[in-house]
């Protein structure tokens, strides 16, 4: 899934947007309540391109594979799958479980609105969905170029006027009712991975006839929940699916989780929730003050709040100790850094420049002032957990130098500034406040910086046609790989998910071959040149910091699987008290 997650999150309307919405009149005792930053437009899989709509698409719909929930490193499972896929060649085999239903829904007219059984062509049916250029999915990426003959069928779908989802794709076969071969154009390590991502879930083309241009609100999937409202600027609210399968809570985890308390429900039935309640609240302080009235389950802390909330050993204070919260913290696999644009004529030809602005950027006082403290600062774009133990570089451009930055500004030749255009930062209204810290760091070398702000959709498409010359992003992984943060480097992947606009013939070489044979040489050849070039200024990779109520168990941040509410338990009793 590509997660361009904006990281100044709340950007919505305020506390009037969800007046009321909290009321608890007959509401099944075992409910949950959650909240979105921002308004879900849709829930269809092949649309689910940022982690909030991943999140709700994962509640109905279902992958064919997913994640440990309580395994580090994580680990792949099957899901709808009854084993994992067997490799031959270039040729996976997919086999799914027998018995396997989608709700209950009037799109199954045939069946007297009885959801019918998953069956092997579902799958090819969803995967063509993901390919067919009419619809325009945010999640094609993972499949072009990969399957023998899709992209020649999705070429073909273009100059019809109704694609012919009837017509055969060499590489996907179906064997029997429950079996499907899948044949690659060449060897994809990631391929694997792409199998858990929300966008590879599976759609009943039932239901997608019966409902037309209105399927993305009315999902029918094979998941644990169904959907009972949907108003995407307030709330949404998903019910236990009653004809989901038996599935089960995992019986092993990590060395610590037994004493977290983790595996109390070892091998109990899933879901534990009767209902979920997803509340959209766009305000980081309104959302904050409902969780800390009981209204809200579970909640990260607003950098506003992190000194009320902390204490200076990093705990928390004593008030919400005493309120048996519980404080959750992680090293999220994810990347805060400044984009330069490299098709800039100025900032794109001048890597001296870039070297003299990367070496002017405190990152150490950045992660204080804005995430107060709560991360490591970042040498080049990859989480170093997703890296070779050996690969920990060091990167020149990185130190806080602003001697040595004068002195790159210099060979760039823009001695004390003299000569140098005013710079160009595009941001949002919500992110003015980091842009004017950097617009201080860069002033300390008489570098001179307009800030731009944009409503979210106009800062994308200023970004996306190349209007801007800087710009903040976050990348957080689509999954545990170092190749999902080098594929933000790629050329063929500009203006998508390469925002920089970076293209270095030698490194797109390295990164093809990495993708069919990955190794630490090739890895630190890549960093190299990344690091050499500079196209970014790293900031930092985050700690995700998480509050749960005493009420709510078996919470684990899980970066990958966005079905989780399933493993969630609630304690009405506590939550009387």
């Amino acid at each position: 899934m590509v997660k361009l997650v904006w990281r100044f999150f709340f950007q919505l309307a305020g506390l009037g947007l969800f007046t009321g919405c909290f009321s608890s009149g007959h509401e099944p005792a075992k409910t949950l309540h959650v909240f979105s930053p921002v308004a879900i437009y849709g829930l269809d899989p092949v649309q689910a391109k940022d982690e909030y709509s991943s999140t709700q698409v994962a509640q109905v719909y279902e992958s064919l594979l997913g994640y440990h929930y309580l395994k580090r490193p994580y680990t792949l499972v099957p899901r709808l799958l009854d084993a994992m896929p067997t490799l031959d060649g270039l040729t996976y085999t997919l086999r799914l479980k027998k018995g396997i239903l989608f709700q209950d829904d009037p799109a199954f007219q045939a069946m007297g609105g009885k959801g019918r059984e998953l069956i092997a062509s579902d799958i090819e049916y969803a995967w063509k969905r993901l390919a067919d250029p009419k619809l325009a999915a945010s999640g094609w990426w993972i499949f072009d170029g990969k399957i023998l003959g899709l992209n020649e069928w999705r070429k073909k779908s273009e100059h019809q006027k109704f694609t012919n989802y009837q017509e055969p794709v060499e590489g996907l076969e179906v064997l029997d009712r429950y079996t499907m071969r899948v044949t690659l154009t060449r060897r994809c390590a990631q391929f694997l991975y792409f199998l858990a991502m929300p966008y590879s879930s599976i759609v009943a083309h039932e239901a997608v006839e019966y409902y037309g241009v209105q399927f993305p609100y009315h999902p029918v999937g094979t998941g644990p929940f169904r959907l009972v409202k949907y108003e995407p600027h307030a709330k949404i609210i998903w019910d236990r699916n009653p004809t989901y399968r038996q599935v089960f809570y995992p019986q092993e985890g990590e060395v610590r989780d037994a004493d977290r308390g983790l595996l109390k429900d070892a091998g109990q039935l899933l879901p534990f929730l009767e209902r979920v309640v997803v509340h959209v609240i766009g305000e980081a302080h309104a959302m904050w003050l409902h969780f800390i009235a009981g209204k809200l389950d579970l909640a990260p802390i607003p950098k506003d709040h992190y000194s009320e909330v902390l204490s200076s050993e990093g705990k928390l204070n004593a008030r919400l100790e005493a309120r048996d919260m519980q404080l959750h913290e992680v090293p999220a696999l994810d990347i805060v850094y400044i984009a330069f644009n490299m098709k800039d004529p100025l900032l794109g030809k001048n890597r001296y420049l870039r070297q003299a602005l990367s070496l002017a950027t405190d990152s150490k006082t950045f992660l204080e002032l804005f995430y107060h403290g709560r991360g490591t600062l970042a040498e080049g774009p990859v989480p170093p957990s997703l890296l070779e133990r050996s690969l920990r570089l060091k990167n020149p451009w990185r130190e806080f130098d602003l001697l040595k930055a004068k002195k790159m500004l210099t060979k760039a030749g823009f001695s004390e500034g003299r000569g140098l255009p005013v710079l160009e930062y595009a941001t949002t209204i919500e992110g003015r406040q980091q842009g004017e810290y950097l617009q201080k760091m860069f002033a300390a070398i008489k570098v001179r910086m307009n800030i731009n702000t944009y409503d979210w959709p106009q800062f994308l498409e200023v970004i996306k046609n190349e209007k801007a010359q800087i710009y903040s992003f976050v990348w957080e992984a689509d999954y545990p790989d170092a190749e999902n943060f080098f594929q933000l480097f790629y050329s063929k992947n500009s203006s998508e998910i390469n925002i920089a606009h970076y293209s270095n013939l030698k490194w797109d070489a390295l990164y093809e071959q990495s993708l069919t044979k990955r190794t630490p040489q090739v890895d630190q050849k890549m960093l190299q040149v990344i690091i050499d070039d500079c196209p970014w200024i790293f900031y930092a990779h985050r700690v995700s910091t998480t509050i749960s109520q005493k009420w709510m168990k078996n919470y684990k941040k899980n970066h990958f699987d966005y079905g989780v509410y399933q493993y969630y338990r609630m304690m009405p009793e506590l939550k009387e008290k």
